[in-house]
């Protein structure tokens, strides 16, 4: 499963691994693939510090890279409590009435706080952060990044990935520098455009020709899969979902060996169990449809706030539903590829899987060829 971006990178499968837990992101590197740690999470630049140090301590050498979250500017940037006061009251109302007929527990004293990673300033902050440990690769979930740091980026010798929902956005990409384009299709989890992977994909191949390299993203999770996505042009593969029940996301879990409220949901959804919509981000995302997801499309729910203030109103929300115990609430990205997946398994072990696959199904087609 060699490609051109595979050397260019130095990782002996072209398999992207996205992810928002460090442990999950280096046992992909040393699976042989890349692993992306997500860096939303971090609000402070000092902890995102300390984990790209560890990363770089766990990944045997090997390259591995970063994910942000680079919106444009908020209407104001500034402390929370500058963007909570921008937030309507029913919508905070709507959120406390909602989260107490869900039965959501409150969060202990010690666990609170406002989740800013989604503001351009604070992506701003975690950039400088990442550069200064010299990952393979930066990637953008909402477009290309400003030109400063794709500049930046470069004269680091870090290539620049952007995600893409249509050929236009491709485009745009690679005038503005970016290396690496995600053709990210509509069954993706998180951020998606209206275009399938299967439809979209070729079509970025094609527009971007030699000027960057391309990886297939949404609806990936099997070894053929990864074929398919490979014969289409791709360069290699970008998977998130597929990751949710690795195994490596119970490491420093103070649950132990138990599935997360989360992983739980994962197990328990089919293909059918997702739904596309902005009360995650303020964009339109694809997230598990949930009693959550449910109540802001009743009748009396407001209509979600613009990013990054719909963020900042659920943030709360979503780490009181992660710390709880009832997957029936969960609000987590993911993609309709979750009806594949049906047990914890260690990243080694779904690497394996996936790398076995791509060879059966090549295998398969050399029969029919």
């Amino acid at each position: 499963m060699r490609t051109a971006l595979a050397e260019r990178l130095g990782i002996r499968y072209p398999i992207f691994g996205f992810t928002p837990s460090e442990h999950v992101a280096a046992a992909i590197t040393r699976a042989g693939g890349m692993g992306v740690l997500g860096c939303v999470r971090f609000d402070d630049p000092d902890e995102l510090d300390a984990t790209l140090t560890w990363m770089a301590q766990n990944t045997d050498g090997l390259p591995f890279g970063v994910d942000v979250v680079m919106p444009a500017n908020a209407p104001t940037e500034g402390t929370a409590g500058d963007l909570m006061g921008m937030i309507p009251q029913q919508h905070k109302d709507f959120v406390t009435r909602t989260l107490t007929d869900l039965g959501v527990p409150e969060l202990e004293a010690e666990r609170e706080h406002t989740v800013l990673g989604w503001l351009h300033s604070n992506a701003r902050a975690q950039v400088e952060v990442a550069l200064r440990h010299r990952p393979a690769l930066i990637a953008n979930a909402l477009g290309s990044p400003p030109a400063d740091v794709i500049a930046a980026a470069k004269d680091a010798g870090v290539a620049v990935a952007a995600l893409a929902g249509s050929v236009e956005h491709a485009r745009r990409h690679v005038a503005e520098g970016v290396d690496i384009v995600i053709s990210q299709g509509h069954e993706a989890g998180g951020h998606t455009g209206e275009i399938t992977t299967m439809v979209l994909t070729p079509q970025v191949v094609d527009a971007v020709g030699d000027d960057a390299a391309v990886l297939a993203a949404g609806g990936i999770g099997s070894g053929r899969q990864v074929a398919a996505a490979l014969a289409l042009g791709a360069d290699g593969v970008w998977l998130g979902s597929r990751w949710l029940t690795a195994a490596e996301y119970q490491l420093g879990r103070a649950g132990g060996d138990a599935p997360s409220v989360v992983q739980q949901a994962i197990l328990n959804a089919g293909s059918a169990d997702t739904v596309r919509s902005r009360v995650y981000s303020g964009k339109p995302a694809r997230l598990l449809r949930t009693r959550w997801t449910d109540a802001w499309e009743a009748a009396d729910a407001p209509d979600p706030l613009p990013m990054p203030l719909q963020n900042v109103l659920v943030s709360e929300a979503h780490q009181r539903i992660s710390a709880g115990d009832d997957p029936s609430v969960v609000s987590m990205p993911a993609g309709q590829v979750v009806g594949l997946i049906d047990e914890i398994e260690p990243v080694e072990q779904i690497m394996a899987e996936l790398v076995d696959g791509y060879r059966a199904a090549v295998a398969r087609l050399g029969d029919l060829g």
